[in-house]
């Protein structure tokens, strides 16, 4: 039975450019059949927003757990989940089983492993698992420290139009670090890596996309130096784009104090410096996409001693209000935080959603800008709440969400 067209009346569509527009959107068939000054037909399902924001759903570009309660919470419609799975992703049958395993209210974009096991030496079956639905490669969490082999990877995927997903930190220079280098590491006593790690790689990484032609995607910039890299290299014209995850533009390493747990990321928070470089970079392109890293952690990894705690957060339900502060503080507009949420990493998926426009995937989302609420890590509907920003209020809240032109919930 086919669906009834949905027309959602009374909103303001985030449209790629300028300032949100009073208007209207039609799905029909699972698509966005049209926008703007547009009336309901008769028999459609007449949805009204009251003034509230209609935007495209959320792209997350490297979530590391398929929670789907935390997404549709967070406006998230479709996800690009990280090889780092029990196994990895690195057979073309544990990327077809993914690629199912969110469907029909959520879409899951497996990104092969670009080695086997992950271990770094060997190519996985790249072209397989593309056809078993692979929308990207990535090198999990940890850096190729072997230069051949990246080389060999890059070559292959520029071949195959596979974009390459890594993890930016030079694994010879962090060791068993877990803190960034500086006052608050030396303080607490913690290993640290300085954090010219980071650029170490991203300078080898956009070297070896120059020689091969390949799409180098940096998952997490998170410094000046590494950041300073990155907008030389698209000025010379070379395929690379960064993404960042709100911990890095909100945080500074001054929330490790207490040895707070939930504050162990990978890489690590940086000085406040760096934190406010990776704002300009937000606001001045160099950064493409904001994604929430989701990477929900039970009591079991987290209540331990910072060393041997393990890293991550659950981001998925707070990445829509953390980036709106960009939004209110000036440093971005509307057009630009869904670009950064949305369209880029759709484009970067090769997926047709991402923008509100004309035979789009009808993924939308409603979303109240101002709607206050408190972030409370005890009651998220994430699979585990390991959040740095509990307590921290925040504003913005989706209120309805469509994937694929079917109402959620």
């Amino acid at each position: 039975m086919t669906p009834r067209p949905i027309t959602i009346t009374g909103g303001r569509l985030v449209l790629p450019m300028g300032e949100p527009r009073p208007g209207a959107i039609r799905l029909v068939d699972g698509r966005i059949a049209a926008l703007g000054d547009i009336a309901p037909e008769h028999d459609d399902i007449v949805i009204k927003a009251a003034g509230a924001l209609i935007t495209p759903g959320l792209v997350d570009l490297g979530v590391f757990a398929i929670d789907k309660p935390a997404f549709h919470f967070g406006g998230i419609t479709r996800a690009a989940l990280m090889p780092d799975q029990g196994p990895p992703l690195d057979h073309p049958a544990r990327v077809r089983f993914a690629a199912l395993s969110g469907k029909p209210d959520m879409w899951i974009h497996p990104l092969a492993a670009a080695t086997r096991g992950l271990e770094g030496s060997e190519l996985a079956e790249l072209a397989l698992m593309r056809e078993a639905g692979a929308r990207a490669v990535a090198t999990g969490r940890r850096w190729i420290g072997n230069s051949g082999v990246m080389a060999r990877l890059l070559s292959y995927c520029a071949m195959l139009d596979l974009v390459v997903v890594t993890h930016a930190e030079d694994a010879g220079m962090t060791g068993n670090a877990v803190a960034t280098a500086g006052e608050m590491a030396t303080r607490l006593g913690l290993p640290s890596a300085p954090a010219q790690a980071e650029a170490l790689a991203v300078a080898r990484d956009i070297a070896l996309a120059e020689l091969t032609g390949a799409h180098v995607h940096f998952r997490q910039v998170t410094t000046a130096a590494a950041l300073d890299l990155v907008r030389a290299a698209k000025t010379r014209g070379i395929r690379v784009t960064a993404g960042v995850s709100p911990a890095h533009f909100m945080l500074s390493d001054l929330e490790l104090a207490d040895f707070r747990t939930f504050s162990r990321m990978s890489p690590p928070l940086r000085q406040d410096a760096d934190r406010r470089a990776v704002i300009d970079a937000i606001a001045d392109g160099t950064i493409d996409v904001i994604t929430s890293g989701h990477d929900p952690r039970g009591p079991e990894d987290k209540r331990l001693p910072f060393v041997d705690a393990e890293p991550g957060m659950a981001g998925a339900e707070t990445l829509l209000p953390l980036t709106l502060t960009l939004v209110r503080d000036g440093r971005i507009d509307l057009a630009r935080a869904f670009d950064l949420l949305a369209a880029n990493p759709a484009r970067l998926l090769k997926v047709d959603a991402g923008v509100l426009a004309i035979g789009a995937q009808a993924d939308i989302a409603i979303i109240d800008p101002a709607r206050p609420w408190v972030v409370n890590s005890g009651k998220m509907a994430a699979s585990a709440g390991n959040t740095p920003f509990d307590r921290r209020p925040v504003e913005g809240r989706v209120t309805a969400l469509f994937k694929g032109g079917t109402q959620i919930g």
